[in-house]
Protein backbone atom coordinates (compact mmCIF):
# COMPACT_ATOMS: atom_id res chain seq x y z
CA UNK A 1 0.00 0.00 0.00
CA UNK A 2 1.46 3.38 -0.98
CA UNK A 3 1.71 6.35 1.32
CA UNK A 4 -1.01 8.18 -0.62
CA UNK A 5 -3.38 5.24 -0.29
CA UNK A 6 -2.67 5.04 3.43
CA UNK A 7 -3.39 8.76 3.76
CA UNK A 8 -6.66 8.42 1.85
CA UNK A 9 -7.73 5.56 4.11
CA UNK A 10 -7.57 7.83 7.16
CA UNK A 11 -10.75 9.43 8.41
CA UNK A 12 -11.32 13.04 7.32
CA UNK A 13 -10.63 14.27 10.84
CA UNK A 14 -7.32 12.37 10.94
CA UNK A 15 -6.34 13.76 7.52
CA UNK A 16 -6.97 17.29 8.78
CA UNK A 17 -4.82 16.54 11.81
CA UNK A 18 -1.99 15.21 9.64
CA UNK A 19 -2.23 18.25 7.39
CA UNK A 20 -2.16 20.69 10.29
CA UNK A 21 0.73 18.79 11.82
CA UNK A 22 2.73 19.14 8.61
CA UNK A 23 1.94 22.85 8.44
CA UNK A 24 3.04 23.31 12.06
CA UNK A 25 6.23 21.34 11.36
CA UNK A 26 7.03 23.64 8.44
CA UNK A 27 6.30 26.84 10.38
CA UNK A 28 8.45 25.71 13.30
CA UNK A 29 11.24 24.77 10.89
CA UNK A 30 11.15 28.19 9.24
CA UNK A 31 11.25 29.93 12.61
CA UNK A 32 14.05 27.80 14.02
CA UNK A 33 16.16 27.96 10.86
CA UNK A 34 16.26 31.77 11.08
CA UNK A 35 17.32 31.59 14.73
CA UNK A 36 19.96 28.93 13.97
CA UNK A 37 21.26 31.07 11.10
CA UNK A 38 21.77 34.00 13.46
CA UNK A 39 23.30 31.84 16.20
CA UNK A 40 25.91 30.22 13.95
CA UNK A 41 26.80 33.41 12.09
CA UNK A 42 25.40 32.36 8.75
CA UNK A 43 23.51 35.58 8.03
CA UNK A 44 24.34 36.92 4.57
CA UNK A 45 26.62 39.94 4.29
CA UNK A 46 25.95 42.88 2.00
CA UNK A 47 28.50 41.41 -0.45
CA UNK A 48 26.55 38.13 -0.48
CA UNK A 49 23.31 39.98 -1.14
CA UNK A 50 24.92 41.99 -3.97
CA UNK A 51 26.34 38.82 -5.56
CA UNK A 52 22.94 37.16 -5.39
CA UNK A 53 21.21 40.20 -6.90
CA UNK A 54 23.72 40.10 -9.76
CA UNK A 55 22.86 36.52 -10.79
CA UNK A 56 19.08 36.65 -10.25
CA UNK A 57 17.06 37.14 -13.43
CA UNK A 58 15.34 40.48 -13.83
CA UNK A 59 11.78 40.59 -15.08
CA UNK A 60 10.55 43.72 -16.78
CA UNK A 61 6.89 44.17 -17.60
CA UNK A 62 6.41 45.64 -21.05
CA UNK A 63 3.06 46.96 -22.15
CA UNK A 64 1.91 45.55 -25.47
CA UNK A 65 0.99 47.87 -28.25
CA UNK A 66 -2.59 47.46 -29.44
CA UNK A 67 -3.56 45.45 -26.40
CA UNK A 68 -7.30 45.39 -25.80
CA UNK A 69 -6.65 45.89 -22.08
CA UNK A 70 -5.88 49.57 -22.34
CA UNK A 71 -3.06 49.78 -24.87
CA UNK A 72 -2.67 52.80 -27.11
CA UNK A 73 -3.62 50.90 -30.26
CA UNK A 74 -0.52 51.95 -32.21
CA UNK A 75 1.07 49.17 -34.20
CA UNK A 76 4.80 48.51 -34.30
CA UNK A 77 4.47 45.72 -36.83
CA UNK A 78 4.09 42.95 -34.27
CA UNK A 79 0.66 42.14 -35.64
CA UNK A 80 2.11 41.94 -39.15
CA UNK A 81 4.62 39.33 -37.99
CA UNK A 82 1.83 37.31 -36.49
CA UNK A 83 -0.02 37.33 -39.81
CA UNK A 84 3.05 36.06 -41.66
CA UNK A 85 4.06 39.31 -43.36
CA UNK A 86 7.20 39.75 -41.28
CA UNK A 87 8.56 36.26 -42.03
CA UNK A 88 11.71 35.63 -44.00
CA UNK A 89 10.97 35.46 -47.72
CA UNK A 90 12.38 32.51 -49.74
Amino acid sequence: MTLLQSFRNLSPRARVGVGLGLLAWGAIGLHLSDRAEERYGLTPTEDDKAALAKVLPRITAVEREGDSRGGSGASDGAGDRQKGQGQNQR
